[in-house]
This record gives C-alpha cells, sequence and structure tokens, in this order.
C-alpha cells in the first residue's frame, strides 16, 4: 500500500566547506545554537523519517560528533572532493532492500524546513510519480524524493548535482513542488552565513 510507503533520507554532508575559508567546516557552523548539520538531520527526523544515511567525508569524526544522540547511518565518501554522484551512490548503498523511497538532502539547505520535506513525503505516499521535486522559480533542487524504481538510473549517473539527469528524464512524471526563491539559500561563503545569522 502506498500509505505504508517506507521513506528514507540521504543527507550529503562530505564537502570540504572550500568556500568559507580555511579551518572553517560550514557544517559544524552554529544556527540558533545548534550545528548546521545536526539541525538539517533534526528537521529530517521531525518530518517523519528515521532511516536516515549521513554521507561524511572531509572531517567526517567531527560531523558525526555533532550528531551524537540522533539515530542514524554514516557512511564515508569514497571521493569527497569528486563529483556528488560518489556521495549519492554510497547513500544509496547503505539502505537495506525494506526502504521503497528516498529523499535527497544537502546538509547546508538551511531553509529547507520540515513542512517542505513532509510535503514530499505525504504527496509520495498518495500519488504515483516516480519522483517528487522541489522547485524554486526556475530552478530544480533539493529536497528531492525517489522511488526505488529510479535507484539503478541515480547509481549509474555520475556528475554534480543530486540526479540531475534522472531529474530531467522523469521531469514529465514527475510531481513539482513549488517553494518560494529564497529557500534554495545555501551557505557556502563567510557572507552567506553572516546574512543568515544577521
Amino acid at each position: 500500500m502506498r500509505s505504508g510507503l517506507r521513506i528514507g533520507a540521504v543527507i550529503l554532508a562530505a564537502g570540504a566547506s572550500r568556500r568559507m575559508g580555511a579551518d572553517t567546516n560550514k557544517l559544524l557552523l552554529p544556527i540558533d545554537g545548534v550545528p548546521m548539520v545536526r539541525r538539517t538531520v533534526q528537521r529530517v527526523r521531525t518530518a517523519g523519517i528515521h532511516d536516515i544515511v549521513v554521507v561524511t567525508g572531509h572531517e567526517g569524526a567531527r560531523v558525526r560528533d555533532a550528531l551524537a544522540g540522533i539515530p542514524c547511518h554514516f557512511v564515508e565518501s569514497p571521493d569527497p572532493t569528486g563529483p556528488t554522484s560518489g556521495s549519492l551512490h554510497a547513500g544509496l548503498r547503505a539502505f537495506g532492500s525494506e526502504i521503497d523511497a528516498t529523499i535527497v538532502m544537502l546538509a547546508d539547505m538551511v531553509r529547507v524546513t520540515t513542512a517542505m520535506i513532509a510535503t514530499l513525503m505525504a504527496s509520495a505516499r498518495t500519488g504515483d510519480a516516480p519522483l517528487e521535486v522541489s522547485r524554486y522559480g526556475d530552478v530544480l533542487a533539493p529536497p528531492l524524493l525517489f522511488r526505488r524504481a529510479l535507484w539503478p538510473e541515480l547509481l549509474a549517473w555520475q556528475g554534480e548535482g543530486c540526479g540531475k539527469a534522472v531529474v530531467r528524464a522523469h521531469l514529465d512524471e514527475a510531481s513539482l513542488h513549488d517553494w518560494r526563491p529564497e529557500a534554495l539559500a545555501d551557505v557556502d561563503t563567510p557572507e552567506d552565513y553572516a546574512a543568515l545569522t544577521r
């Protein structure tokens, strides 16, 4: 039954934060007193997802420490400085056969809310679309939900982005969810972080 769809989440947290400057891991920066990566994982759990895979790489031990006490599974990216596809593949392969679909998230998309994640999940559980796609104005971006039938295509895809080629190939079958364009903003530079916390 669709209402029983078991949904997991892959949270990509392997990057080196190069644009943030030397010795600064942006995923550990506090937002409302909580490390950025922890805040993202908490929002995913609050949306009702309990099968969470966090893909680490740069300063993986520190990222894991920041998530202490939150039940989730960690995997290491095989190439943290390489294309996003390697991290996504590692996350997908960590799931067992009981998972029917997965949300794909970036750990630094700090304006993605629990309600946005829950909306994608509810749509998947009441419809037949193979994927749920977030749209910010003209931009398609995470969070994205892929049913398991699309995972072989995701695992065959190589490149940047969170399965953009697979999204484009199935866009006419997708359920689209429109969010305000400002919610797309992530935190890449000291200026981004200053604007967020101002």
